[in-house]
């Protein structure tokens, strides 16, 4: 189910998470109008709005650090890729050379990115990995690797470039543990169970003026809902519109692409 609401348009995900909750919650102070005098009502205000704002203030430090740590993951997922097309353009610099074995580890460094934005982004999007993502990345170890046995002016530069493997293959292992979802399940259910108590406690209170009742607990159940949203979007870095792009990826073949072509050509 979360994985069907990151993947829906901002929109929709608005109307499913944010809308129809908000509307329901505004019927509720209505029902509870209908069954229960308002004199009852409003003899709970003073005690209830102590205990409100407890339970308030604790609830929105639950979503305010939940929000807090969806942020800074998304951002590790970001840096991960940027790391990756970092050391990627590095690598592609210590490989050059227009010799047939340079020019095939250019190559499947090349494969390698390729395949990263076309088969891993979307394999990541459904929480999974692409196979020929990690064939193509065990085909350039084995070209790095080849290289400074066949040009002997390549290994002073040999640990920089497994170096630069390395932190290739750990900004990868990073994204796909991210995009299996950020938030645990068991903090899921506590927010989830934290927002419908905290707008279901506005039942409680009682004002002569049902419809100024009814607007501000619409106003709280919108404000606690959309950070539900803000959630929702980010707890999948690699998932539906708000997603890590593998613009920096592309940014790298880009830039090489042409002088690949150039030597592949030879």
């Amino acid at each position: 189910m979360l994985l069907f609401l990151c993947q829906l348009p901002v929109w929709e995900a608005s109307l499913l998470l944010v809308v129809a909750p908000t509307l329901i919650a505004m019927a509720g102070p209505v029902v509870v109008r209908r069954r229960v005098d308002l004199l009852r009502l409003t003899t709970n205000n003073e005690i209830a709005g102590f205990k409100f704002a407890t339970v308030g203030v604790i609830y929105a430090v639950i979503l305010a650090f939940a929000i807090v740590a969806v942020w800074e993951r998304y951002s590790e997922a970001e840096t991960a890729t940027t790391k990756e097309a970092g050391a990627a353009a590095t690598l592609y610099r210590l490989a050059q050379g227009p010799e047939p074995a340079a020019v095939a580890a250019r190559q499947a460094l090349t494969a390698y990115l390729d395949s990263a934005i076309r088969d891993d982004w979307p394999a990541m999007a459904a929480e999974t990995e692409s196979r020929k993502t990690t064939a193509a990345l065990n085909s350039l170890y084995d070209a790095i690797l080849a290289l400074p046995e066949i040009l002997p002016r390549k290994a002073a530069a040999a640990p920089a470039m497994i170096g630069e493997l390395d932190i290739i293959t750990q900004a990868r292992r990073t994204r796909l543990h991210l995009s299996e979802g950020i938030i645990p399940s068991m903090l899921w259910g506590i927010l989830v169970c934290g927002a419908l108590m905290t707008v279901a406690f506005t039942f409680f209170f009682g004002t002569e003026n049902l419809s100024a009742q009814v607007a501000m607990t619409g106003i709280l159940s919108s404000i606690v809902f959309m950070g539900l949203l803000v959630l929702v979007s980010f707890d999948h870095p690699f998932t539906g519109p708000v997603h890590a792009s593998a613009q920096p990826l592309q940014a790298v073949i880009d830039d090489f692409g042409s002088d690949l072509l150039k030597h592949s050509r030879e």
